[in-house]
């Protein structure tokens, strides 16, 4: 594919997304070297090593399926899986598939520019390494950006300042301190009750109060395991079936179809199960606000049931956005964890955090003296890795500016004006709200196809047309807006991240659909995209 390039491709990434590229790549027989900031592998499971760090999706699913012996040999010891667990994994399928030879670690790219007349990439590195690559993957995952909150004085805290997504490696030992968390999402929800086992005294700072889920986390049990091994193939078959690339049954009636008493019996059954199978015990809790608040009732219940304290019970209830349209959390013991006498309470919504000094979080309200401050605000998700990197395409336009009023791709795999640019899980793709393992599979495949396309008919440059691109953003745009997400500030719209255009990052079609329309576009000989043999000018 072009013998003055070093490389045909090279992959942006070392999670579950670029360890996949990187292996099906040379499969085909591409020359391919893969570039990772982190010193080995493991992606967002390699940063987020904060007190109860979990999937929120069941590790059976929640795992490759490209090769069947790998399934059969690995056995998981929980229904959700632990961070350490999931590295493990992650480290024994670079050892198993021997990727790590193919990467290059501790190097972090910082700009890729198309070269016209190479008819391929130049990517730099912050460690000085360069390179020339004839098709560029980025598989940096979709929350991988930090976000740090603009408070001031955070950075000088003169206690111990943590981030969730960038906790230290070595324990960090919380016993008999003063420790203060910021947020409440996904992150936050599961470090929260660890944390409070360890504190002398824990306030969280909350923002917006979140619909949180049971997990009923538990050791795997011998025999649903031997079932898996033996049903693999059926079940991964329903994860390609399904929308959320998950093997969930799918509902077949309405919330305001069926009497109270059903109503409140079936979301018994689902809570029961724990997970995100909550959400499929109806069609349509995600497009009618009126049965979406049957769903809010039933958990508001469980949390004035659970929080003995009735303000605290209160303010843990969200009243600005429907259940579901944000991510939800799974915990097993979030809600019980504001009934310790050493966990407190304090909305920053009402009472903001105006700024830090010394060892003192000072709120409208009142002043804080912490030991320990975890920073717990997530990411600038979907878009911000890519963006953090000074890609630039075609004439040298940059990604920022083509993106300046939001994301604009074509399913999410490729963007107008950036040949031989593919993005694993990229802007509206189904990717945060669809399996990931599964998602990023179904993309890498997709890419590796293409490329051996392009090989097989000496294709130089391939890239998505700009109608292309506009009718698959209008469609995106569309889909989301039959739907409840457009009722929250979420960081699916980028809401969490101040000055960033708001424009929902993900296609909430359904994973079947999006991809049966990716496998009819190659069919069609990868409509939608232009395909030269020589350099795309």
């Amino acid at each position: 594919m072009g013998a003055e390039l070093q490389y045909d491709v090279l992959v942006i990434g070392a999670g579950f997304g670029g360890l996949y590229a990187v292996h099906r790549f040379a499969e085909r027989g591409l020359n391919v070297l893969g570039l990772e900031q982190a010193d080995d592998v493991g992606g967002v499971w390699y940063w987020n090593r904060y007190p109860g760090a979990r999937c929120d999706c069941e590790s059976y699913y929640y795992s490759y399926s490209f090769d069947a012996a790998l399934q059969q040999d690995w056995s998981w010891s929980l229904r959700y899986s632990e961070q350490p667990e999931i590295l493990r994994y992650l480290g024994h399928v670079a050892d198993r598939f021997d990727l790590r030879r193919r990467y290059r670690f501790s190097s972090r790219v910082t700009a890729a520019h198309f070269d016209a007349a190479l008819g391929g990439w130049r990517v730099r590195t912050a460690d000085g390494f360069e390179a020339t690559t004839r098709v560029l993957v980025t598989a940096m995952g979709c929350l991988s950006q930090v976000n740090w909150p603009d408070i001031p004085g955070l950075r000088d805290f003169q206690g111990r300042l943590l981030h969730t997504a960038q906790w230290p490696h070595e324990p960090v030992d919380l016993s008999g301190r003063r420790v203060g968390v910021i947020g409440t999402g996904a992150s936050a929800v599961q470090a929260i009750p660890r944390i409070a086992d360890q504190a002398a005294h824990l306030t969280v700072f909350q923002r917006t109060a979140n619909w949180v889920l049971p997990a009923w986390n538990h050791a795997t049990d011998p025999g649903f395991e031997a079932w898996v091994k033996v049903n693999y193939d059926d079940i991964r078959a329903r994860c390609l079936a399904s929308g959320g690339a998950v093997p969930f049954d799918t509902p077949d009636r309405s919330a305001l179809a069926v009497s109270d008493e059903e109503r409140q019996a079936v979301y018994q059954r689902f809570w029961d199960q724990g997970g995100m199978r909550f959400f499929t015990a109806f069609t349509d809790l995600f497009t009618d606000e009126s049965a979406n608040a049957t769903a809010q009732a039933f958990v508001r219940e469980h949390i004035l049931r659970t929080v003995r304290d009735p303000d605290t019970a209160r303010r843990l209830i969200p009243n600005d956005h429907p259940i579901g349209v944000k991510r939800p959390p799974l915990d097993d013991d979030y809600y019980e964890t504001f009934n310790r006498p050493n966990v407190a309470l304090a909305d920053v919504r009402s009472a903001p955090i105006l700024r830090i000094s010394g060892r003192t979080l000072r709120t409208a309200e009142a002043e804080y003296e912490l030991d320990d401050l975890v920073v717990a605000t997530g990411f600038d998700a979907i878009t911000g890795a890519l963006l953090a990197m000074d890609a630039r395409g075609r004439d040298g336009v940059r990604l920022a500016d083509r993106w300046s009023e939001g994301p604009k791709t074509y399913l999410g795999l490729g963007v107008a004006g950036f040949p031989n640019l593919f993005t694993v899980t990229g802007p509206l793709s189904p990717s945060v709200l669809a399996n990931m393992p599964t998602a990023v599979e179904q993309h890498v495949d997709w890419i590796a196809d293409c490329l051996v396309h392009m090989r097989e008919r000496g294709i130089a440059t391939v890239e998505a047309t700009e109608s292309a691109e506009a009718a698959w953003s209008a469609e995106s745009d569309a889909v989301v807006a039959h739907t409840l997400y457009p009722k929250a500030n979420s960081w699916y719209f980028g809401a969490n991240i101040p000055g960033k255009p708001r424009s929902f990052g993900v296609y909430v079609g359904g994973f079947a659909t999006y991809r049966k329309r990716c496998l009819e576009v190659a069919a069609r000989g990868y409509e939608g995209f232009r395909l030269d043999a020589v350099p795309n000018r």
